[in-house]
């Protein structure tokens, strides 16, 4: 139920704030409850994962992409996340979620998202790939950023993305060779 309030409390904010451009940040600010907590008394793994669908749902919200999607048919979809996790957030700890667009290759958008304690510090960082869907596939990159007025191509990725997907690409090799050796 706690999620639930949570994603009220963001769509309001988010319908009632300011609007955003594409490379804007999206700043959500909320506090670690009891049932975000795990066996050691801090903000569970999972919980991240979950919460930072909130952050995502803002920053769609505030630059209005909502609205488009549901014009279009299309349908967001996550197709991958690294997160690396450097600090606990304690019980009833407020914290911030920063989430911003990084760019696009032709078939993803790249997202990163930081989790910021109280005095700024972060205390999980990620980074998502995520998709368009519709009817008959995949929405090329290309398409949405034009449906967003923007010209030319995704500004360059960080060089981090690029190990991540190498990283991803080197996973599906080894997975592909494990299932022939088995």
């Amino acid at each position: 139920m706690n999620l639930y309030l949570r994603l009220i409390r963001v769509v309001a904010a988010a319908l009632l704030g300011r609007r955003l451009t594409l490379f804007d940040d999206s700043v959500v600010r909320f506090r670690v409850w009891p049932n975000d907590l795990d066996f050691n008394l801090h903000m569970n793994n999972g919980r991240y994962l979950t919460v930072m669908d909130l952050g995502r749902t803002d920053l769609m919200l505030r630059v209005g992409l909502v609205g488009l999607l549901w014009r279009r048919r299309w349908a967001p979809v996550l197709g991958g996340a690294t997160i690396r996790y450097r600090r606990s957030l304690a019980a009833f700890a407020g914290y911030r979620l920063r989430t911003r667009l990084l760019g696009w290759d032709e078939k993803w958008l790249y997202l990163d998202q930081a989790f910021e304690d109280a005095g700024g510090a972060v205390a999980a960082h990620a980074v998502v790939k995520a998709v368009f869907r519709r009817r008959g596939g995949t929405v090329p990159t290309a398409e949405i950023a034009a449906a967003f007025g923007w010209q030319g191509p995704s500004p360059a990725l960080p060089a981090y993305v690029q190990a991540l997907r190498d990283g991803e690409d080197a996973m599906r090799e080894g997975l592909r060779d494990g299932a022939r050796a088995a």
